[in-house]
């Protein structure tokens, strides 16, 4: 401790001539983080050499949603509180770090679950590490303004950035048609908790090739030097380019094939310092965890690079098959991802002669095993002229996993079905988890301390299954603690939205809550006719002793998905009529919070009521905010979907709020007919709530009848070209909906039996942690060591 203090003060001296209690946040910031980086200097060095020396394996990822760095690093370094007792002593607050932005390196759960998977491998001294790319804007700062979504850049780093080291010596070029772009490499120690292991994260920052003297140019040369720099810059500007145009698809997959290329030279550099050009080692000392579809161009690359130190074709794409892992996360089609072959020949064309060998070799191979021509055809790599990535990482892999066990079995009976049928060996489940020393060693003091008297130790820190001790001492007592604790963190909840965002929510209040990305097979437009129901409910004075609830909603809709950006102005239109109501305002509130992010999430899941998950059947791969929730105390109201079920297993269904359609009704209603109409005309309840979306009740900005909300109402009711209406079940499952929120609602009422729940999710997490996956990784895809 006394190092990491006398290298603050020392760096606060040469960089900002300031004493430590003198500098602002963002100074105290780089100066402390500069100061962690010093101490755990030797450690990250022992940890990388330890790892040259054994198989290692690799996770590629579009997205690393890290979130703050400073906290989770203090914590799991052991000297968090020992921190911030010493800054107390120089009159600093150590929540002043909380102006600091996170880190805007990823959307959602998929780049949150990358992060949690390398805490998890750092804690159990798994040799991962991380290849990503180091965005300089997040996919976009959200802003709430009257009731609509408006995005604006997201400059994380204008705070600059102690936890990554450039490391401009092992920068790489990397080629498209008519552009070679400068790789340079960042490097992210990941600190392992109760153990000096440290893990590396290496994210790629774009850059020009040459270092231009533009005082030497004249004017045209200056213009062509500023575009060229601009061309190279852009490339990994920003986080998901917006592919609606064909300059956005473009620049979307010189991004995905830049990381892909830099991160395979690296490692290959890495082989060849050890093996010189004998590849015959290199499959065994080296395995790729293909987070999704995004980064699959890896495997023509590899193939690429191995054929440019000698190989042929078919040797190159069998060490490409033996290395490579493969991980889906969709059931979706539309994000199942898919690039024209044309767009491919314009910008990686010698990938995509690649892309072509490979979609030879498999058909062959699917002859040669004697598939039957019509499934082979829906195996087809390249089919009508479009490349399918997805099946390009099943066929190229060595394993294939789904993230939860209701995923993976939807995987092997549907969207993957003719490859488990051709390959049943490669399929495996891995159902995903959170890492506990954030979700809640970090977020969630006050429960931690409980957990650990009840546990008799802290050792849940790094083995969640030892929660299970929390079943044999759920007493009235304990329960007493956990309601207390549950209502310091509500308040502290409140007093962050008040700070953040300006609402007064009531602690007193039902917290029920709802954060994840705005997609329409996620529902928050089915939670908001819920909310409208009640209300309607109330005001016709149909609902008794409700207890009063406040309705939480966080998510981003992506800039150009019109859709969920109007259900984002239907949610604020419905807080600005039940907020503002005399007769419910102190029944129901609605708020939307903005920018959701890791920070604000870290507030929410340890305060939450409720957790809702109200994904359509058999359309959540997983989810893994279900088990922040869940951990932190939060009965789960949703479906019976991705990690759902597994949730429902471990605690016991009873302790959670189940409602909807099951998988199997969703196929029976696919295939013998589903009439939303029909359902609509015949509940007058239903009739009035989906019509609010058309009747004058709100504003969408549009002319009557003729806006975005006129669009959604169309969407539930009336089939397009495109999609069947009401495609993902919202009237269907509305009823029940409703009527088990009410029940949740009535119950809460209890505090001793409602707490009694909360305990009970708590005491059956442990499967949900990510140490446990990550665990399952090492041993049975990835066969590398690990902490025993």
């Amino acid at each position: 401790m006394g190092n990491i203090m006398e290298k603050l003060e020392l760096t606060a001296q040469s960089m900002y001539c300031k004493k430590i209690e003198e500098l602002t946040p963002a100074e105290l910031h780089y100066s402390l983080g500069k100061a962690v980086m010093g101490e755990i200097a030797g450690n990250w060095e022992a940890s990388k050499i330890k790892h040259d020396s054994e198989r290692r394996a690799y996770y590629f990822s579009a997205e690393f949603l890290m979130g703050r760095m400073m906290y989770n690093n203090l914590y799991c370094l052991g000297i968090l509180e020992d921190v911030t007792k010493l800054l107390k002593k120089k009159g600093i607050d150590i929540n002043v770090f909380e102006d600091i932005d996170d880190a805007a390196l990823g959307n959602g759960g998929l780049g949150r679950l990358a992060a949690c998977f390398l805490d998890s491998a750092a804690t159990q001294e798994v040799p991962l590490d991380g290849y990503g790319i180091r965005y300089k804007y997040g996919l976009f700062k959200q802003l709430i303004e009257n009731g609509y979504q408006v995005e604006t850049a997201d400059n994380w780093q204008r705070f600059e950035d102690p936890w990554c080291n450039r490391v401009e010596d092992e920068a790489v070029t990397v080629s498209f048609k008519g552009q070679t772009v400068k790789a340079v490499p960042y490097d992210m120690a990941v600190i392992g908790c109760k153990t000096t292991n440290i893990n590396t994260l290496r994210l790629w920052q774009a850059e020009a090739v040459n270092d231009f003297d533009f005082t030497a140019f004249n004017n045209t040369e200056y213009n062509n030097a500023v575009q060229e720099k601009n061309d190279a810059e852009n490339i990994t500007k920003v986080l998901y380019p917006n592919d609606n145009k064909y300059e956005g698809k473009v620049l979307r997959l010189k991004q995905q094939y830049f990381f892909c290329s830099a991160s395979l030279q690296d490692i290959m550099r890495r082989y060849k310092k050890k093996h010189g050009n004998d590849f015959s080692f290199f499959a065994k000392e080296n395995t790729i965890q293909l987070n999704d579809t995004h980064p699959v161009s890896c495997v023509p690359e590899l193939v690429r690079l191995l054929m440019n130190e000698g190989f042929n074709f078919d040797d190159a794409f069998e060490i490409a098959r033996k290395t490579f892992n493969y991980t889906n996360h969709t059931v979706l089609g539309e994000a199942l991802e898919k690039w024209p072959a044309d767009l491919m020949t314009q910008v990686i064309p010698e990938i995509y002669h690649i892309i072509c060998l490979i979609a030879n070799k498999c058909q062959e191979e699917l002859t040669a095993k004697g598939v039957h021509e019509d499934t082979k055809a829906k195996m087809r790599i390249i089919d009508g002229n479009v490349v399918h990535m997805a099946r390009l990482a099943t066929y190229a892999s060595t394993y294939v996993n789904g993230v939860a066990e209701l995923h993976t079995e939807i995987l092997k009976a549907d969207v993957l079905k003719e490859w488990y049928q051709v390959y049943p060996e490669r399929f495996q489940n891995k159902t995903n988890g959170i890492t506990q020393r954030r979700w809640l060693g970090l977020c969630n003091p006050e429960l931690s301390a409980l957990i650990t008297e009840k546990v008799g130790s802290d050792a849940w820190l790094t083995d969640l299954s030892l929660l299970e001790k929390l079943n044999d001492s759920i007493d009235t007592r304990t329960i007493t603690k956990f309601n207390n604790i549950k209502k310091k963190k509500k308040q502290q909840l409140a007093d962050y939205i008040k700070k953040m965002d300006g609402y007064d929510v009531n602690p007193d209040s039902i917290y029920d809550i709802q954060v994840k990305r705005l997609h329409e097979y996620k529902r928050q437009l089915l939670n908001a006719f819920s909310i409208m129901t009640i209300y309607f409910r109330l005001k016709d004075k149909k609902l008794k002793n409700w207890t009063p609830t406040t309705f939480i909603f966080g998510a981003k809709a992506a800039p150009g998905y019109a859709r969920a950006k109007a259900i984002i102005k239907y949610i604020n239109e419905i807080a600005k009529l039940v907020n503002n109501d005399p007769e419910t305002k102190d029944l129901l509130q609605v708020y939307f919070i903005s920018n959701y992010n890791v920070s604000y999430a870290e507030k929410i899941v340890v305060a939450a009521d409720l957790s809702e998950q109200t994904s359509t059947a058999g359309l959540e791969a997983s989810g893994t905010g279900n088990m922040k929730f869940m951990l932190n105390g939060a009965p789960t109201l949703g479906t019976l979907d991705g990690a759902n079920v597994e949730i429902a297993e471990c605690a016991g269904i009873e302790n959670e709020y189940i409602f909807g359609a099951k998988v199997e009704d969703i196929e029976r209603m696919k295939k013998e007919g589903y009439h939303p109409k029909a359902l609509y005309d015949a509940n007058p309840e239903i009739k009035r709530v989906v019509d609010t979306l058309i009747d004058g009740t709100f504003d969408d900005g549009g002319a009557q009848g003729e806006g975005s909300f006129k669009e959604l109402h169309d969407s539930l009711l009336k089939d397009s070209s495109w999609q069947k209406a009401d495609n993902y079940f919202l009237i269907y499952d509305l009823p029940d909906y409703v009527d088990t929120k009410i029940r949740a609602n009535t119950e809460y009422a209890n505090r001793k039996e409602f707490g009694k729940k909360c305990l009970i999710n708590i005491a059956n997490a442990g499967k949900f942690s990510s140490d446990r996956t990550i665990l399952q990784y090492a041993k049975e895809i990835w066969h590398t060591s690990y902490k025993k």
